[in-house]
């Protein structure tokens, strides 16, 4: 594999076939390493036998030798066996080399179409949750269960209660459908129940429709990560995989947009207009079902509708997978061979970068099929240490996404706004569309950071910004209500809070959950993960109407504050730094024992302290140096000048140190 390579969440990228009783986390990323020319060569041969691409048999015989080695062609000398790039695969290759970080953006224009019609598939999640924001306002009282706090929680939530069990049909759906087909299934059943939503008359039916919803929700939101990760480059692929929550943050936008331009229809903001017998309750609540008084919050559910509708409609026009199409090759179907490199020639800039991630792929996919033969992937999500010491990390980041608070403002902004801070329905849905609007607006810097900065580091730079704006949220419900000063606190507060968590804990979860997972068990893994995030999506969803009603708007951000804190210290632990490293870097980091670990976090924060309060400059950041063997590692520390350790010491760049 080339060393530029990065892990990322390629599935192109991952375990060759491995050596005689190599452990499936020992297997390294450069399955090329040590061949000689004529190894090479015959290998080459007999895939070109078996593909019966001789077609293309120019570009992936110059692609096999890239693969092995970024440096195979030489601009200063001439292969002895006279293989020479154009001038044009030169130039993309240099592109692609290129230390110039925005080389890397420049990709394929059909790339980023890929990337823009899947990830439109992510806002119907984002903007649900948004719009049953303002929606609930007025289904409350249309259905008779206002003050029902239990009821409402359960309506919230119910999408995500279904979704911790459908994403756990992830690994059978994309083993008996292709990418694109469950993509085209779970967004047109997302668009069927959004629909859906819009004709209830008891508040049963309207549960059992975003209940179904859940199934449009759970199995897309672990599959459009993984065929983005399968169709980018390397060099590109955090930034584009993470389009994933920039995309949900764009459907969070949206909804409260719908709020506020729905909340009038059909004369929705005036209650008097529905009151025809104010001394017979239940007449009252049937009139409020009624076109003339409920077309507003009906028309709010329905909204996110539209966009997994463009998605079915083009999805079929999208490459497929390259990964998925090679793997139905290797299993007996050898048109697939020509459709694989086909598919990496829309998404590549020359059939040269095509042939080289086609012998790529092919020669992993072997030695996954050799791992999952002899081992047991699910299982061993648990039992090896480096998967496991994966999946934990994976685990933290997806349920402190949920639990810094995000979602009570996602789900319920509008109506504490109301309840507790005494704004109008009309003015609370304005300051929670503001607050959609930064949510959107600060993920795009994690387009640059995520990949530059680095994962980890985002998440700790942003946690105690989060913490302390959640107590600042503690603070404003502590005025009087209706208060200008409550207003102003709530508001900024709320807004400030949206600008820590957009570039940090919002992107970094589904780009760090897959790609620490290895390339044998990452339909499992991400299955797990995911099923993780909506279970305690649901578990906040349906806590928080009791949770506030026990212990005050005050106290409940307070407890969300705690756990932001808290959330810290574990990533500092427990969570690696996963950018910039190879799979070979990646399996030597997570074979790593977790008290290990976690005494490097502790260093970690002593010379951060050392170095930054107390302003001893010369002091050297404590990093993992890592040998050839994954569990020859120690940490550097002492004295020193940083700048110059830093340069000298190996992956003193992947972020594995806190900056």
């Amino acid at each position: 594999m080339m060393s530029s390579m990065r892990s990322h969440i390629s599935a192109t990228e991952g375990a060759g076939k491995p050596r005689g009783g190599e452990r499936p986390d020992r297997v390294l990323a450069q399955p090329f390493s040590g061949w000689t020319h004529k190894t090479m060569t015959d290998s080459i041969d007999d895939f070109l036998k078996a593909s019966k691409l001789d077609d293309y048999a120019h570009y992936i015989r110059k692609g096999a030798f890239l693969a092995q080695s970024k440096a195979a062609f030489p601009k200063d000398r001439e292969r002895s066996d006279g293989l020479t790039l154009e001038p044009t695969e030169r130039h993309y290759l240099d592109l692609e080399y290129s230390t110039r970080k925005i080389d890397t953006f420049k990709q394929p224009w059909r790339l980023y179409i890929l990337i823009a019609c899947c990830s439109l598939g992510a806002a119907v999640q984002g903007m649900d949750e948004t719009a049953v924001n303002g929606a609930q306002i007025y289904y409350q009282e249309a259905f008779g269960i206002a003050g029902k706090d239990g009821w409402i929680g359960l309506l919230n939530g119910a999408p995500y209660l279904c979704c911790a069990l459908s994403c756990w049909l992830n690994y059978p759906l994309n083993r008996l459908l292709d990418r694109r087909g469950v993509i085209f299934l779970t967004c047109f059943i997302s668009s069927a129940t959004c629909l859906g939503q819009a004709f209830p008359q008891t508040w049963k039916q309207l549960f059992l429709a975003r209940f179904l919803l859940g199934f449009g929700i759970g199995p897309k939101s672990a599959t459009i990560p993984i065929y983005a990760a399968e169709c980018a480059p390397a060099n590109v692929r955090g930034a584009l995989v993470m389009m994933w929550q920039m995309w949900t943050a764009f459907g969070i936008m949206l909804g409260y947009i719908a709020g506020v331009v729905l909340a009038g229809v059909r004369d929705g903001n005036n209650p008097e207009i529905c009151i025809v017998d104010p001394k017979n309750a239940n007449y009252h609540r049937s009139m409020l079902l009624t076109a003339r008084c409920s077309l507003n919050w009906r028309l709010m559910l329905a909204s996110p509708m539209v966009l997994p509708l463009i998605v079915v409609a083009y999805v079929y026009c999208l490459p497929e997978s390259p990964r998925w199409l090679l793997m139905r090759a290797r299993q007996g179907n050898k048109a697939k061979y020509e459709e694989a490199f086909l598919s990496l020639c829309k998404l590549r800039h020359t059939k040269l970068q095509a042939g080289r991630d086609l012998f790529l792929i092919n020669h992993l996919l072997k030695g996954e099929e050799e791992i999952t033969r002899n081992n047991k992937p699910f299982t061993e999500l648990f039992t090896l240490g480096r998967n496991r010491r994966a999946l934990t990390a994976s685990v933290i980041v997806m349920f402190l996404q949920q639990f810094c608070g995000v979602n009570v403002t996602a789900y319920y902004s509008s109506s504490i706004l109301v309840q507790y801070a005494g704004f109008s329905n009309r003015n609370a849905l304005l300051v929670s569309m503001g607050f959609g609007i930064i949510n959107f607006l600060f993920a795009i810097p994690a387009i640059w950071t995520i990949d530059t900065f680095g994962r980890r580091n985002l998440l700790l730079s942003t946690f105690p910004f989060m913490a302390l704006f959640q107590i600042l949220m503690c603070i404003a419900f502590r005025f009087r209500k209706g208060s200008n000063a409550q207003t102003v606190i709530a508001i900024l507060a709320m807004y400030l809070f949206g600008v820590a968590y957009s570039p940090g804990e919002g992107p970094v979860p589904f780009v760090y959950s897959a790609e620490s997972m290895p390339l044998y068990n990452r339909d499992f893994g991400m299955g797990i993960v995911t099923s993780v995030l909506w279970f305690f999506n649901f578990f906040l969803s349906i806590t928080w109407p009791k949770f506030v009603t026990a212990f005050t708007a005050s106290g409940a951000f307070g407890w969300y504050a705690c756990w932001c804190v808290i959330g810290w210290w574990m990533i500092l632990l427990f969570v690696p730094e996963t950018k910039d490293l190879t799979l070979e870097q990646l399996d030597q980091v997570f074979q790593i024992s977790t008290r290990e670990h976690a005494a490097h976090g502790l260093s970690q924060l002593m010379w951060f302290i050392r170095r930054y309060m107390f302003r001893r400059r010369g002091i050297k950041k404590p990093i993992f140096i890592h040998k050839e063997d994954p569990d020859e590692v120690y940490m550097t520390g002492g004295s020193g000048y940083e700048e110059v350790e830093e340069e000298k010491s190996v992956g003193a760049s992947t972020g594995v140190m806190m900056h």
